[in-house]
């Protein structure tokens, strides 16, 4: 095997036109449907993450001053963060759900132009 014809192709094929197929469309179609859940989901899931750790910080006296007011307040602030990780995981199927819902007509439409191309 010639690697450094090979080798050739693969940079000559990085620089060549490239034709939009349906099966690029398509998968264009499906990451712009879950990409805002997937946004939202990761950046709640970390905001309260980090509430959640603030939160046992404080109330273990890691941070603060040890006062009996910071231990309240870290437990408050704990049991939010709790809160907003558990709704996390359904307003991400929520999200997506709605997302798969805005662009279910397209991407079936051009999953059956594709089928049918193949037969």
């Amino acid at each position: 095997m010639n690697t450094d014809k090979i080798y050739a192709q693969s940079i000559a094929n990085e620089y060549s036109e490239k034709s939009t197929s349906k099966v690029l469309a398509l998968k264009k179609l499906d990451r712009r449907a879950k990409l805002p859940a997937n946004i939202f989901a990761y950046t709640f899931g970390i905001i309260f993450s980090l509430i959640l750790g603030t939160g046992m910080c404080l109330a273990m006296n890691i941070i603060g001053n040890g006062s009996t007011g910071m231990f309240i307040f870290g437990i408050i602030l704990g049991i939010a963060g709790i809160a907003g990780v558990s709704v996390n995981y359904p307003l991400y199927r929520k999200l997506l759900k709605n997302g798969k819902e805005k662009y279910a007509s397209d991407i079936l439409q051009l999953a059956k132009e594709i089928e049918e191309q193949g037969e």
